[in-house]
C-alpha cells in the first residue's frame, strides 16, 4: 500500500504511515477538525517504488490546489523524541510536479546531518527508521500558532500557553519573528490577534486533547478567514520533567532535589533508590529534620513543604541550603519562603526526626573534641573501623539460595554503617575547616582559606587518583596500545586475560568497588567494567610535561597550603590575638582531619558492593527460571518485587522493559530541576533572569584560583578524553569523576555545593573551580578558550 487517505487511517499503523500521520489519525478518531489529506507510506520507500500515479490521483481527489507536504518518520512525535523541526516541511505546494519534488525532499530529510545527530542523541537505530510523507490541504490561515497545554519553560501543568502570528504559523514554529504570547486564564491584551472567545476555544481544545491523549500536548492550529479552528498536529510535550507523586493536599507542595549533593544528576535505578532514600533520610535526621524523600523522574527529591510552613524550621532553611545544597537551592528556597502559599502557619510544627538527645549530643561533643585533641589517633581508629566495615560487609559462605541472599540484602539495607570512630573525626574535620572563616572574617578572604585547604592529606579519593597515576607510570611501556585502542576493547582483553599486566588487577582489588554515580546500587562497579579506568589511564598517558605530573601538582598544592597557613596564622594572631590563635589551631587540625571527609562514603561502598553482588546472583537465578531476561534486570525492581519473584514466581519481565525505557530516556536528560512544585513548576526556571556580565557566565567560586585554557565539555567521564591544561566543563561531578581533575587546569559545573565531593577534591588538588553555572555545558563548547575565576565566581568565554 503506497498511498492511503486520512479516512482510511486506523490505529496501529505507525510503521506504515509514521508518527505524524498516526497523530493526525488519532485527532480524526477523536472527532477533531483536521484538514483532509493523504499519506505516502513507508512501503514506497521500502520497495524503491515511486507511486507517481497514485500520488497524482490522491492529489486530484483532494481537489488540487495548495497543500502542505510534511515528513512523517516512524521515529517521530514519540513520547520522548518529537523531532520537531528536524525533518522537512514544505507549505503552499501547488501542482503535481512540485508535489512529487517536495515528497522526495521530505524522504531525503531522513538522512540529513541534523536528523542523524538527533537520532544518535536519542539512541534511535538509523536502520530501523523509515519515512512516510503527509500531504494535507492548506488552510487559508488568518492567524495560526502553537498551543502548549503545559508551560514548556517552567513545567507548570496548570498553565497553558498560546503563541500566535498572523497568516501561516511558520514564524511561530521556526522562531523567525516576534509572536503574540498568551497565558490562558489571564486577561488578554486588547487589540491582539486572538479574541477572548478564540482563546477560550483553544483552552477547551487543550483540556480535551490532554485528557484524551494521556498527557501534555504541543498542538499546532490555525484559524481560517471564516474564523474556523483547524488542528494541524498534536504531539506529546517531550521536554517536561515528570510530575511529583499525587497527594491529597489541595495546597501546593515543594520538593528539593538531593542528588546533586552527591554530585549525581543521572537517574537512579529502582533498586538503588531505596538505599539512597535511607542514606538521605539518615543524613537529614542528623540535622534534626524529618523529610519525606520521594522518587521524581528517577531522582531523589525531599518534600520540604512542612518545614517551609513551620514558623521555627523555616528560619534555618535558607542557611541550610547555602551550606549543604548550594546557592541555586538557596535562591529557590528564598523564593518559596516569600510565596504567600508557603506562609508560616501558627501552631503548625513540622515533624522533627533525629534531633540529638542530651546523651547523643554529649557523645558527639566528646567524639569531636577527642579527634581535635589527637588527630593522628583519630585517623588510626577511623581506618581500622573502615577495614572492619569492609570485613563485616562480606556475605557469609553459607548463602546458597536466592531466598538466603535476599534476606542478607534486606539485613544490609537496614544496617547503618556509621560508627563513632568513623563519624566524629569527619565532623571534627568539617568544623575545623568551616569555623576559621567566621573567626577571622576581614583578616582572611575565602580564597585564602580555600588555598589553605588545598593539597589535603588523608583523602581516600585523592589517594585513589594518585594510585592510578602510579599505575599509569608503570604502564608507559604499553603507551601505544593503551592510547590507540578503545577502552571497551581493552576491558574485554583484560577480562579475557590478554591485556599486558600493567597492575590493573592490584588497583581494582583496592578501588574496584568505586564507579561514577557509585551511590546507586544499580550501577556497575569498576571491578565489573574497568573501561572507565582504562579511559582515565589514557588521559594520564597524554601528560608529557614532568612539571604537570599529577603527583607534582598535588605536592605543589600542599606546599602552597602550608606556606599560606603559616603567613595567615601570623597575621591573624597579630590582628586578633585570641581568635587568630583559635583559627590557626583549627586550620592545622583541618589539614589533619578534613581530608577524611571522603572516607565515610568510601566505607559505605563496601556494603553496596556486596549487596549488588548478591542481587546479581539472585537475578541470574531468576533469569535461568525465565522470570527475568538477564541478571542485571533485577536492578529495575525493588526489594519487595524481587521477593515476589523469588518466593512466588512473579514474572517481572514486562515491568523491567518499561522501566528500562524510562530510565534510558531520563539518562538523556541534560537538566534536572533543583526544586519543583506539585504542579510541575520548575522553581528555578520561574525566577527572574539575573543581569549577566558581557561574555561572562556567573556561578559560585568553590576552589581558589584562576585559570585560562581550552574547554572540554564532558557528559560521560567513562569515555572522556581530557588533554592536560584543558578546563573540564561538566553537568556535575562525584568521586568517580575526580581522576579527570589530575590533568585539568580548572573545573566548571552546572550544579553542586561548596562542600560537595567535586569542589572539595578540586580544592585539594589546587585547581580553580566555579560551580552552579546554569547551562554551562550548553553555552560553552569544546575548544572555546575560557577563563575560570573563582574569586569573582565567573567563567568568561573568549
Amino acid at each position: 500500500m503506497h498511498v492511503i487517505t486520512f479516512s482510511e487511517l486506523t490505529d496501529g499503523m505507525v510503521d506504515l504511515v509514521g508518527g505524524k500521520a498516526a497523530g493526525l489519525a488519532a485527532l480524526i478518531r477523536l472527532g477533531e477538525r483536521v484538514p483532509d489529506g493523504f499519506c505516502v507510506t513507508t512501503a514506497a520507500q521500502e520497495t524503491g517504488a515511486s507511486p507517481e500515479a497514485e500520488i497524482e490521483a490522491a492529489y486530484r481527489q483532494l481537489g488540487g490546489g495548495p497543500v502542505a507536504v510534511r515528513s512523517s518518520a516512524t521515529a517521530e512525535d514519540l513520547p520522548d523524541a518529537s523531532f520537531a523541526g528536524i525533518q522537512d516541511t514544505f507549505l503552499g505546494v501547488t501542482g503535481v510536479a512540485d508535489l512529487l519534488s517536495a515528497i522526495e525532499k521530505c524522504r531525503h530529510s531522513l538522512h540529513t546531518d541534523r536528523a542523524v545527530a538527533y537520532r544518535d542523541a536519542h539512541h534511535i537505530e538509523h536502520a530501523a527508521v523509515r519515512m512516510a510523507v503527509v500531504v494535507q490541504r492548506m488552510v487559508d490561515a488568518a492567524v495560526a500558532g502553537v498551543l502548549f497545554t503545559a508551560n514548556p519553560v517552567t513545567g507548570r501543568r496548570t498553565e497553558m500557553i498560546v503563541e500566535a502570528a498572523a497568516g501561516l504559523g511558520t514564524t511561530v514554529v521556526d522562531g523567525a519573528a516576534d509572536v503574540e504570547r498568551y497565558v490562558l486564564g489571564e486577561p488578554p491584551q486588547p487589540g491582539g490577534l486572538l479574541t477572548a472567545a478564540q482563546l477560550d476555544e483553544l483552552r477547551a481544545v487543550g483540556e480535551r486533547l490532554q485528557h484524551r491523549l494521556g498527557g501534555p500536548q504541543d498542538v499546532e492550529w490555525a484559524y481560517d478567514r471564516q474564523g474556523v479552528l483547524w488542528l494541524l498536529q498534536s504531539r506529546p510535550l517531550t521536554t517536561l520533567f515528570p510530575l511529583p507523586p499525587a497527594t491529597d493536599d489541595p495546597e501546593p507542595r515543594v520538593y528539593l532535589e538531593f542528588g546533586h549533593v552527591q554530585g549525581m544528576l543521572r537517574p537512579v535505578t529502582p533498586m538503588g533508590m531505596s538505599t539512597l532514600k535511607s542514606v538521605i533520610v539518615a543524613m537529614l535526621a542528623s540535622l534534626g529534620l524529618r523529610v519525606e524523600v520521594t522518587d521524581i523522574g528517577g531522582r531523589l527529591y525531599g518534600d520540604l513543604t512542612d518545614l517551609a510552613r513551620d514558623p521555627s524550621a523555616r528560619k534555618r532553611l535558607v542557611k541550610l541550603m547555602a551550606v549543604d545544597f548550594g546557592p541555586r537551592a538557596q535562591a529557590v528556597m528564598e523564593r518559596v519562603l516569600a510565596d504567600p502559599r508557603f506562609a508560616p502557619r501558627p501552631g503548625r510544627r513540622a515533624g522533627r526526626g533525629g534531633a540529638p538527645n542530651a546523651r547523643t549530643a554529649l557523645r558527639a561533643l566528646i567524639g569531636v573534641l577527642r579527634a581535635l585533641a589527637r588527630p593522628a589517633a583519630a585517623r588510626t581508629r577511623m581506618f581500622r573501623a573502615i577495614d572492619q566495615l569492609a570485613a563485616d560487609s562480606a556475605a557469609p559462605a553459607e548463602l546458597r539460595t536466592a531466598a538466603d541472599r535476599l534476606r542478607f540484602v534486606r539485613d544490609q539495607e537496614e544496617t547503618s554503617p556509621g560508627t563513632d570512630d568513623l563519624v566524629w573525626p569527619i565532623i571534627a574535620g568539617m568544623l575545623a575547616a568551616t569555623l576559621p572563616a567566621h573567626l577571622i572574617k576581614g583578616v582572611a578572604d575565602r580564597d585564602e582559606i580555600d588555598t589553605v585547604l588545598g593539597g589535603m592529606p588523608h583523602n581516600v579519593t585523592i589517594e585513589m587518583d594518585l594510585a592510578l597515576w602510579r599505575l599509569t607510570e608503570q604502564a608507559r611501556a604499553h603507551r601505544d596500545l593503551l592510547l590507540t585502542t578503545e577502552p571497551r576493547e581493552l576491558a574485554d582483553r583484560y577480562r579475557l586475560g590478554t591485556l599486558p599486566d600493567i597492575g590493573l588487577a592490584v588497583f581494582l582489588d583496592r578501588y574496584g568497588h568505586r564507579a561514577v554515580a557509585e551511590v546507586d546500587l544499580g550501577v556497575p562497579r569498576w571491578a565489573e567494567d574497568p573501561a572507565p579506568v582504562l579511559a582515565m589511564i589514557a588521559n594520564y598517558l597524554r601528560v608529557t610535561d614532568p612539571d604537570q605530573a599529577p603527583d607534582r601538582r598535588f605536592a605543589r598544592a600542599a606546599a602552597t597550603a602550608e606556606a599560606t597557613l603559616d603567613r595567615l596564622v601570623v597575621r591573624a594572631r597579630r590582628r586578633r590575638p585570641v581568635r587568630g590563635r583559635i583559627a590557626g589551631f583549627l586550620l592545622r587540625r583541618a589539614r589533619s582531619l578534613a581530608g577524611l571527609r571522603e572516607a565515610g562514603k568510601f566505607a559505605g561502598l563496601y556494603r553496596l558492593r556486596e549487596m549488588r553482588r548478591q542481587l546479581l546472583l539472585i537475578g541470574a537465578e531468576l533469569a535461568d527460571g525465565g522470570l527475568l531476561a538477564r541478571p542485571d534486570d533485577i536492578m529495575f525492581l525493588n526489594l519487595d518485587e524481587a521477593a515476589a519473584a523469588v518466593h512466588q514466581g512473579a514474572d517481572h519481565r514486562s515491568t523491567v522493559t518499561a522501566r528500562r525505557a524510562v530510565h534510558e530516556r531520563e539518562l538523556r536528560r541534560r537538566t534536572v530541576p533543583v526544586a519543583l512544585l506539585s504542579d510541575g513548576t520548575d522553581l528555578e526556571a520561574a525566577l527572574p533572569v539575573p543581569a549577566a556580565t558581557a561574555g561572562a557566565l556567573r556561578g559560585v567560586g568553590a576552589a581558589a584560583g584562576a585559570a585560562t585554557g581550552p574547554a572540554r565539555v564532558v557528559h560521560d567521564p567513562a569515555t572522556a578524553r581530557l588533554e592536560p591544561g584543558e578546563i573540564l566543563v561538566a553537568p556535575t561531578t562525584d568521586p568517580g569523576w575526580t581522576p579527570l581533575f589530575l590533568t585539568a587546569a580548572g573545573l566548571v559545573t552546572e550544579t553542586g555545593a561548596v562542600m560537595a565531593h567535586g569542589p572539595t577534591v578540586a580544592r585539594e588538588y589546587g585547581i580553580p573551580a566555579v560551580i552552579c553555572v546554569p547551562d554551562a555545558t550548553r553555552l560553552i563548547r569544546t575548544g572555546d578558550i575560557v577563563t575560570v575565576d573563582a574569586a569573582a565566581g565567573t567563567v568568561t568565554v573568549r
